[in-house]
């Protein structure tokens, strides 16, 4: 059983802009859980300038047992992710999330959740990281387009 809380930010809070990021965690506040395994999520907007809870998503218990059909509730919960933060992962998930598009990154057990979004801020500011930016790259405003083709063009 999957259980997902949405956050309805303040409006100071809802104006953040940037990528939805995942970390693993048990305790909503360190990166301390193996992907296939992990107890939640705590999914963030992350913007350069910014940060804000978007979602937690809790999943019923799973051991470290190698039975892959406990990644299907997994990968549902980080659809529109761009990356997830985990304790570890194994290979076959990692082609999983680079297929959905979500960059697995593996940091050091307990790392503190709001220190890897210090870190990110940054990055995601450069945009020069691969996956930032085709992540970026991908979530650009798509109405862009209808702009284009409204304007007159000579030929």
């Amino acid at each position: 059983m999957t259980t997902r809380l949405a956050v309805v930010p303040a409006p100071e809070v809802a104006e953040v802009r940037g990528l939805r990021v995942a970390f693993a965690t048990g305790d909503r506040r360190h990166v301390d859980q193996h992907f296939g395994s992990t107890e939640s999520f705590a999914i963030y907007t992350v913007g350069a300038d910014g940060h804000a809870l978007a979602e937690a998503v809790r999943f019923s218990s799973a051991e470290h047992d190698g039975n892959e059909d406990k990644l299907v509730d997994r990968m549902a919960a980080l659809e529109g992710c761009a990356a997830v933060y985990v304790q570890a992962v194994g290979s076959s998930a990692i082609q999983r999330l680079l297929s959905m598009g979500v960059q697995p990154i593996k940091v050091q057990p307990g790392t503190p959740i709001a220190d890897a979004i210090k870190a990110l801020k940054p990055e995601i500011a450069a945009a020069t990281t691969p996956w930032i930016a085709r992540a970026l790259k991908v979530r650009k405003d798509p109405s862009r387009f209808e702009a284009m083709t409204a304007e007159d063009w000579d030929e």
